[in-house]
C-alpha cells in the first residue's frame, strides 16, 4: 500500500497530535497508509548517539521512509519563525535521496503550532517549505473552501494547519485546527494517489 510520510518534530506535543488528526484524513482515501515518523532531539553539548527506537512515541524517520514514501508531510513548533532545530538536522542529511531526485514531484505539505497566534507560524510554514522545493516536490496548502479556514480564531493558514497552544502548551487542538490537519492529510493523499 502506498503511504503519505507524516514527519514531525514535537517538544510538548502538540505538533505530535497534529500528525495524528493529518494521519486520519490521509486514511480516509482508500488505498493510503499513514506513516508517522518524528526525529530525535539534538544535543547542545555534543553529538549525542539516541536509541534507534524511541521510549514513547512514534519511531525515528529513516532515509528509507522517505525514498519509498507517495507524499510528504512536515511538522515543527514554531522556533522564533523557524522550524525546530531536530527537523532541520535531520533534513540537512538528505542530500543522497536529493542527489537521486527520489521525491521529485511527489505532493507535500508543512504544519506547525506556536504558543501564541502572531508566533511566526506561517514563516515557519514557508522555512519547512523550502527543502521541499529543492527536493522538486510539490508543494499543496488549504484552499479557501475549506470552511474552518474562514471560521479559526486560533490556527490555521492557506500555507498548512497550525495550532495556537498557548504560553504552557496547554491550549487543547480547536474543532477548526483538527479539520484543517485531516484536510491537508486528505488532500495530500488524494493527490498522490491521483500521481
Amino acid at each position: 500500500m502506498s503511504y503519505i510520510l507524516i514527519l514531525y518534530y514535537s517538544r510538548y506535543g502538540a505538533t505530535a497530535e497534529m500528525a495524528n488528526y493529518i494521519a486520519r484524513g490521509v486514511e480516509e482515501i482508500t488505498g493510503m497508509d499513514a506513516r508517522i515518523r518524528t526525529v530525535p532531539r539534538v544535543s547542545t553539548v555534543c553529538e549525542a548517539i539516541e536509541d534507534d527506537i524511541p521510549t514513547q512515541g512514534s519511531p525515528y524517520v529513516t532515509l528509507e521512509d522517505l525514498r519509498n514514501c507517495a507524499g510528504l508531510i512536515l511538522g515543527s513548533p514554531t522556533r522564533f519563525g523557524n522550524m525546530a532545530a531536530p527537523l532541520k538536522y535531520f533534513l540537512d542529511s538528505t542530500i543522497s535521496i536529493w542527489l537521486s531526485g527520489e521525491l521529485t514531484g511527489k505532493p507535500s505539505g508543512v504544519f506547525s503550532s506556536s504558543s501564541s497566534i502572531h508566533g511566526g507560524q506561517e514563516t515557519t510554514l514557508m522555512s519547512m517549505m523550502l527543502p521541499l522545493l529543492h527536493h522538486g516536490m510539490l508543494i499543496v496548502g488549504l484552499p479557501y473552501t475549506e470552511s474552518a479556514l474562514i471560521t479559526t480564531t486560533s490556527g490555521g493558514t492557506p500555507y498548512g494547519p497550525t495550532h495556537v497552544a498557548g504560553e504552557e502548551s496547554q491550549r487543547p487542538i480547536t474543532e477548526e485546527e483538527k479539520a484543517l490537519c485531516k484536510a491537508l492529510g486528505k488532500r495530500i493523499a488524494n493527490i498522490a494517489k491521483k500521481l
